[in-house]
């Protein structure tokens, strides 16, 4: 083992640093087969507070480790803390105190050792006495450390960590504080008669519209789809409201993901009360291209960004307005929208698996719903929690 004062943690302050606080990502995860290099261009806009509007209601500071006697950083991390987070209530998991760590990479557990103990003197010094981690950057990106299904690929927007991390982390004094975890399905096979059922009956009642979304309408669509997003989650632990600057970027971000048979609004007697958001899982291609636009790699991105094929299917977000939640209607409607995204996701681009998450382990109404229709858990991500 490697004395502790060999590592150096430093500040990144300069293009150079943060060029290789990317790199360092790329270079720990090479030997994992599982592992989706993002896209360098995404990489790279996550950590610009010119371009990444969780800047704009955030402090953020990036670090590097480096250890005596190499040029090449062997491990990174973020330490920051998000004023809206600040503002909700402790209940709920964020509040007054709280700040956060995250884009965790490093060589063994003597670095990983490192580069917490640094963000959480940074966050200390910013007047945090408690730590939610990893968080990469905002709880609406990438929450928590994968603890259970290494042994496949995440699909779009998903983490996926070096199953060292877990013990690495939790040595340093972290407890488990919130579990959450998505499902997989095979979409090919028709769900259970008796939700069948609930869906025909739906079908039946004239106060029902499920609808497509119209990409034409793209801004007013998306208008609608984050009021319920807002309302249906404001309760839920870890909530963080999300600023129109945000849902503009990330609109704008998966755009070219958007199809209008894969994201559904839900009417009842004319007003929005529920959606489902399907996205066609990019990661596959962006896997097999290595995460490298360049020299080829951008031809066989766009031509699969056109007309996905053999796509697998995430359901990132889904919400009923909290006035239905935990109402008959409320599971009627998800299955609803839940069925007819399934039948275009295998007719239209040739899916067979679909992952539904993440979802909090409390969240029973959608748990509940999961498992309905014969879903399984095949991935855990574990938020950790710590006094300062």
């Amino acid at each position: 083992m490697n004395d502790s004062a060999a590592i150096t943690i430093t500040p990144v302050s300069t293009d150079k640093a943060r060029k290789a606080f990317l790199d360092v990502a790329y270079h720990l995860n090479a030997g994992d087969p599982n592992w989706v290099p993002p896209l360098r261009v995404e990489a790279a806009e996550v950590i610009d507070r010119d371009r990444n509007p969780f800047f704009d209601h955030a402090e953020v500071q990036l670090f590097l480790a480096f250890r005596a006697g190499t040029a090449r950083p062997v491990g990174r991390i973020s330490a920051h803390f998000d004023r809206l987070a600040l503002s909700m209530p402790p209940k709920q998991g964020m509040g007054p105190g709280t700040g956060n760590w995250g884009l965790l990479e490093a060589e063994d557990e003597e670095v990983a050792a490192a580069l917490i103990a640094k963000a959480e003197d940074w966050l200390r010094s910013r007047g945090m006495d408690r730590v939610l981690a990893p968080i990469s950057l905002s709880i609406w990106e990438e929450p928590g450390l994968l603890t259970t299904g290494h042994d496949h690929p995440p699909t779009v927007m998903m983490g996926h960590h070096d199953a060292r991390y877990q013990p690495w982390v939790e040595a340093q004094g972290y407890a488990p504080a919130k579990l959450l975890r998505t499902f997989e399905i095979d979409i090919r096979v028709p769900f259970p008669r008796l939700i069948q059922r609930i869906i025909a009956s739906g079908e039946k009642n004239a106060k029902i519209n499920v609808r497509k979304v119209r990409k034409a309408d793209f801004d007013s669509e998306a208008a609608i789809i984050l009021d319920i997003l807002n309302d249906a989650w404001s309760g839920n632990w870890g909530f963080v409201p999300i600023t129109d600057r945000e849902v503009a970027h990330t609109g704008k971000k998966l755009r070219p993901l958007v199809r209008e048979d894969l994201i559904m609004i839900a009417e009842y007697e004319g007003e929005p009360v529920a959606f489902m958001m399907t996205l066609p899982d990019v990661n596959k291609v962006i896997h097999e291209i290595d995460g490298k636009l360049f020299p080829f790699g951008w031809a066989k991105l766009l031509r699969w960004l056109r007309k996905p094929t053999n796509a697998d299917m995430r359901v990132p977000l889904m919400g009923v307005r909290k006035n239905l939640q935990n109402t008959r209607l409320a599971s009627q409607l998800a299955f609803m929208m839940i069925e007819y995204i399934r039948r275009a996701a295998v007719e239209e681009y040739g899916g067979t698996r679909g992952e539904i998450g993440w979802i909090l382990e409390d969240n029973q109404g959608m748990n509940a719903i999961a498992e309905a229709i014969e879903a399984h858990v095949n991935r855990e991500y574990t938020i950790y929690e710590k006094a300062l």
